[in-house]
């Protein structure tokens, strides 16, 4: 089957519990209680103890870095960005003067954007959205490539939603190889844990291998600060 025909393939949205919900809500907790606090990603195993990884929730709430306006700067409007929680990527995309819509499915998330003056659709990127078509970037980044557990069936989604000449930019995992999709959870210092959920992980040539599957080829690649990056296009036809 031509590329062409396989980015032409619908993708229904994954009927699925979100990143962090449920359960005690360690994410929006400690959102909406605005401190610097830690917060771990397990990935659940059958045969092991969980797998804990540390997540950068200050950065997630804090202003948009160097590294952040950098990214920026290298793109055009309009922006929307998935998985936006508290909005600082789209706070940092107006403050350049571009149009930028984020979405995110955490209500907590939602309302500390909107508190802030901020413009953000409490939605999954699977419902239907503004603009579809016409976006010149979206934005899969603090390791959002992860939403849903399917990344093919994302990557699919955030290609409807750029225009022709549009561009999906996606931070990856350091690891090259990276590939794995796993059930996880979300778990506080405290010990509160959320319900489980999908999630993903994609280094460089998982997302080449899956991007070329929903029509997309990448442009270019880059790391800076520690964190890695890969800009998607449309395929050639």
């Amino acid at each position: 089957m031509s590329i062409a025909n396989d980015s032409d393939r619908t993708y229904a949205r994954p009927v699925r519990a979100n990143f962090g919900a449920g359960g005690l809500e360690p994410y929006a907790s400690a959102l909406r209680r605005g401190t610097a606090e830690v917060l771990y990603l397990q990935e659940l195993r059958h045969d092991r103890e969980p797998k804990s990884v540390e997540l950068d929730l200050a950065r997630w709430s804090a202003d948009a870095d160097q590294i952040d306006y950098q990214l920026l700067a290298s793109v055009r409007g309009p922006v929307l960005d998935v998985g936006c929680g508290p909005a600082r990527m789209v706070r940092a995309a107006r403050d350049l003067g571009m149009d930028a819509l984020g979405i995110d499915v955490s209500l907590a998330a939602v309302e500390i954007a909107r508190a802030g003056g901020v413009e953000v659709l409490h939605a999954s990127i699977f419902d239907p959205l503004p603009s579809e078509g016409a976006w010149q970037t979206v934005l899969l980044v603090d390791e959002n490539i992860g939403i849903g557990g399917d990344a093919t069936a994302l990557l699919a989604r955030c290609r409807e939603l750029i225009s022709a000449d549009g561009e999906i930019v996606v931070e990856l995992h350091p690891d090259f190889n990276r590939d794995r999709t796993y059930t996880g959870r979300l778990v506080d210092a405290e010990g509160a844990v959320s319900a489980t959920f999908p999630w993903a992980e994609l280094g460089l040539k998982g997302l080449v291998k899956r991007s070329a599957r929903v029509g997309l080829r990448p442009r270019q690649s880059w790391s800076a600060g520690g964190r890695n990056f890969c800009r998607l296009a449309k395929s050639l036809t």
